[in-house]
């Protein structure tokens, strides 16, 4: 990222910074979603044409590039096509759900400046799996080629473990591939389904719904090494991979005010957690499950370190918050 596009940001985000963190969130997707934020998007992002196409072919699809979009910033789909003029190689949307949810109560979403961070405790909060297919539907004749559309699903906060097939019925005509979320901390119980018999009942029938839609699951950051193991082989039948990980409820060393609001944290504090569960997924797993690290990433070099490790694809979220969007440009070249 050039010396120049970081200074801006940093000249910016204050301002950002001084309002709630849910409404800039809201702000930017509209923004995005508008002809005229896709028109700035490649400024923003700090990246040429060329820049933006290595291709790569992960989970028998061709991504553009290595880097996406982590699931939970833009749950509906509502800028899809921005994210695509950003330079991301793929979008992971959701955390869907069967039927539309408010989550849980505001304030629901509080930033760690002083550690790079984010707590949220959102709830799957979304317009539910149909409305979603809807929007990438529309979107899909304006998309790149090499642009990659994954849906991240998960149950309804009153619903069951049947509610993953039925949103993955829902979006598997339009998704390209499927992320299971057993592993956020923010809906009661979810974390029971990384239970290894449960995980291969669930992955069974979400593949049953979406016939020749590769699957993933997105696993809990706070999962031991041996529990983690275990899932792994679990995924070894039907699943296609692994996105690691999810936020993680453990406050060690924070130094922010807020850090002990309750929900998941992300951002910087779990980056070397990331880069140690890929590292030991892929010396469990070998070649035979595809790999997608989540979390803790505000730099390319940072981005490449993941690779490095064993991830085969990268997503950024809270990165971009406190890095602002040039980390986008940044990363796909230290990941070309």
């Amino acid at each position: 990222m050039s010396a120049w596009r970081r200074a801006a940001y940093r000249i910016v985000r204050p301002l950002l910074f001084a309002a709630d963190p849910e409404l800039i969130h809201g702000l930017a997707l509209r923004i995005l979603s508008s002809g005229f934020g896709r028109g700035l998007a490649p400024l923003a992002a700090g990246r040429g044409g060329a820049e933006l196409v290595a291709p790569v072919d992960v989970l028998g699809l061709t991504f553009r590039n290595r880097v996406g979009l982590g699931a939970g910033f833009d749950k509906d789909g509502i800028a899809i096509r921005g994210w695509a003029a950003l330079g991301f190689g793929f979008v992971e949307l959701g955390t869907v759900t069967p039927r539309p949810q408010p989550g849980n109560p505001r304030p629901r979403l509080f930033r760690l400046p002083a550690d790079a961070a984010l707590i949220n405790r959102m709830g799957f909060n979304n317009a539910g799996a149909d409305a979603l297919a809807r929007r990438i539907a529309d979107a899909r004749p304006h998309l790149p080629l090499g642009f990659v559309i994954g849906v991240n699903i998960g149950r309804n906060r009153d619903g069951d473990m049947g509610d993953y097939a039925i949103a993955a019925g829902a979006v598997a005509d339009v998704a390209d591939y499927l992320a299971i979320n057993i592993s956020s901390p923010n809906t009661p119980g979810l974390r029971d389904l990384q239970d290894p018999a449960t995980l291969r009942d669930l992955l069974g029938a979400v593949v049953d719904a979406a016939p020749g839609r590769p699957v993933l699951v997105k696993l809990s950051a706070d999962l031991a090494d041996a529990d983690r193991a275990v899932l792994l082989d679990a995924l070894a039948s039907d699943g296609a991979g692994v996105i690691l990980s999810n936020t993680t409820t453990e406050r060690d060393g924070l130094r922010s005010a807020g850090a002990s609001e309750s929900g998941g944290l992300s951002g910087a504090p779990i980056r070397a957690r990331t880069a140690a569960a890929v590292a030991r997924a892929r010396a469990i797993g070998g070649d035979r499950l595809t790999i997608i690290a989540s979390g803790g990433i505000g730099t390319g070099a940072e981005a490449r370190s993941l690779l490095d490790a064993g991830a085969d694809l990268v997503e950024l979220w809270t990165g971009m918050i406190y890095a602002g969007p040039g980390l986008i440009g940044e990363a796909i070249r230290a990941t070309r």
